[in-house]
This record gives C-alpha cells, structure tokens and sequence, in this order.
C-alpha cells in the first residue's frame, strides 16, 4: 500500500501543482486512496519532496538530500525565536523556513519531540510535558545564538 501511495504523489507531482498538504490529500482520495494527515507528513518526508511558492516538488536527485544541514544549520539559517506555551513550543522562521526547520528537527530525532508541524514561517513542536519543554527551548535558543 506505501509503495502504491507513493507512487500515486509521485504521479501528482509530475501531472499537476500540488499547493498543501491537503490538496494533497484530496487529490489522493480521488484516486481511491485515504491518508491521514500524519501519514501523508511521513509520506512527503520519505519522499524527500520539496516545498517552495508553487508547492510541492519532486528533489532532482532523491539521494542528493543526503547531505542536508543539521539542524544546527537550519536553525542558524532560518530560525527567529523560539516560544514556549505549556508542553508546546513555537518556532517562528523566516517566511518559508518553517519547512526546513520541521524537517531538520524530524531527522535530529531529539527524544524531547513527539512531533511538529511546520506551517509557512511557524513550527509547532509538541512536546510530553512542560519540563521537556522548557529543556528543548533552552536547547533551541542555543541553536538560535
């Protein structure tokens, strides 16, 4: 089913401009195929596709990400300033880095992280409690420096 699923975004991809996550998945329920939106998030990271002002795109070379920044990197190149709300923690961006940031946390595989969710220039960060919260933004801040 995962090969099917990704080779269906792949076949969007090539056919049509895909803007969001949820045209998307629209776009995959016409096909006959259902997603969540977690499973699509994977989905678009395994894929390794891109997002620019267009929407989604296919990387030239699939293995060329490879050699992505850390996230030290992505923090330095576009992250603003970090905010802490309960167990939740706000990264603000630049317009458009909240997607290199999302995934650059993603790939760090930080214990601290249950999950993000990366909009144009926001990255939540959902963390287990509020102390692991607070740990993760001193850790972010760093980054940010």
């Amino acid at each position: 089913m995962k090969n099917t699923r990704h080779n269906a975004i792949r076949d969007l991809l090539v056919r049509t401009a895909v803007t969001n996550q949820d045209e998307l998945r629209r776009k995959l329920a016409g096909k006959g195929i259902h997603v969540t939106q977690a499973t699509l998030s994977r989905d678009i990271r395994e894929l390794k596709l891109l997002k620019g002002p267009t929407g989604y795109a296919l990387p030239a070379d699939p293995d060329a990400n490879e050699d992505l920044p850390d996230v030290h990197q992505m923090f330095q190149n576009f992250g603003l300033e970090v905010r802490q709300a309960q167990n939740l923690l706000v990264v603000i961006t630049l317009m458009g880095g909240a997607q290199p940031v999302a995934a650059g946390i993603d790939a760090a595989e930080w214990r601290e992280v249950v999950g993000t969710v990366a909009g144009e220039n926001t990255v939540l960060i959902v963390c287990p409690d509020n102390k692991t919260a607070a740990t993760l933004k001193d850790r972010i801040e760093e980054h940010l420096a």
